[in-house]
């Protein structure tokens, strides 16, 4: 019989990661490392709430969780984690649902307030099936959006896919950056003394609202999180140098097979070159030649997603009544 355990990290922490690695779902942001770096830096004001559903000892599904105010949510937040889900290994997901859900309806707790949540997601389909079930009530609302790219085999495949005008626009844009000197794109899976500092730099100072935006604590919690990165060689830091100057960078993230555009910045020296829509050009381009097959701008529906050829997903927030 399947039973619900609350636990802390340091007890679950390989399992976990082991349940990550066989689900097919996508969780980058639901990972162990990911969510104790934000319970750390963010769970300051909420109590953990984090389970685990075992069958015969053995641990088969993750519930990362926090209780705030009464209500159960993620351990994230839609601000640095772009989608999240629960954990669970394939196959088991009406066992790990039915005994969460007999846990809370023994628990004081009879309300979940998860987001974002993607419409594939095991959380979204197991929510959905049983709201249509009867046996939960569940709402469902339109979060943000999110921006993706299939990645072809090559180069000249990506760009004709963009429409005329984007791959004129694009390619005028890279030609001009070109006319102003020697122009170089590395990726760093470990950074060198400086490089994190270059992209926080980058970042402040691409705009306003980002600069607002990157407090001390956030500042502190990006750079644990990029450390933790590196450290599970996940960390894909793109630098674009023009005549050996940095003037942009990309913060991706790789799972499996596909990249993930956390975030980015540049010099505002460079903009008029377009600095920042070419680094990121260049890590896409990237990705195709090392044989990647998504390219995820994640949340936001800003406009050089789309001028790259992304298209987008609609993200979900589902409110459950036990």
């Amino acid at each position: 019989m399947a039973e619900f355990v609350l636990q802390q990290f340091e007890d679950i922490r390989q399992p976990w990661d082991d349940l990550c690695r066989a689900s097919l779902s996508r969780l980058l942001f639901s990972s162990p490392s990911w969510s104790e770096v934000w319970w750390q830096h963010f769970g300051k004001d909420s109590e953990l709430y984090l389970g685990t559903v075992t069958e015969q000892g053995k641990i088969m599904g993750i519930a990362p969780l926090r209780l705030k105010d009464g209500i159960l949510y993620f351990i994230g937040s839609a601000n640095v984690c772009d989608f999240l889900d629960f954990v669970i290994q394939p196959g088991r997901e009406d066992i790990f649902w039915d005994t969460l859900l007999q846990h809370l309806r023994l628990s004081n707790h009879k309300v979940m307030d998860l987001s974002p949540l993607l419409p594939d997601s095991t959380t979204y389909r197991l929510f959905t099936s049983a709201a249509r079930g009867g046996k939960i009530k569940v709402k469902c609302l339109n979060d943000d959006v999110s921006v993706a790219l299939d990645l072809p085999q090559d180069l000249p495949a990506y760009l004709s896919r963009l429409n005329s005008k984007q791959r004129h626009e694009l390619l005028r844009k890279e030609r001009r950056l070109h006319e102003e000197g020697e122009v170089s794109y590395e990726v760093k899976a470990e950074p060198a003394a400086g490089d994190v500092d270059v992209f926080l730099d980058f970042f402040r100072a691409s705009r306003e609202d980002k600069n607002r935006f990157l407090t001390a604590e956030m500042e502190s919690f990006f750079r644990d999180i990029i450390e933790s990165a590196a450290a599970n060689q996940t960390l894909r830091l793109g630098m674009l140098k023009l005549n050996h100057i940095y003037i942009a960078a990309t913060l991706c993230f790789e799972h499996r097979d596909e990249i993930y555009l956390y975030n980015s910045g540049y010099n505002p020296d460079y903009r008029s070159l377009s600095a920042g829509l070419l680094s990121k050009y260049y890590s896409v381009k990237q990705s195709i030649e090392t044989g990647k097959s998504k390219y995820d701008f994640l949340r936001g529906a800003e406009r050089y997603k789309y001028h790259l050829g992304g298209s987008e997903t609609q993200l979900f927030r589902c409110i459950i009544n036990i």
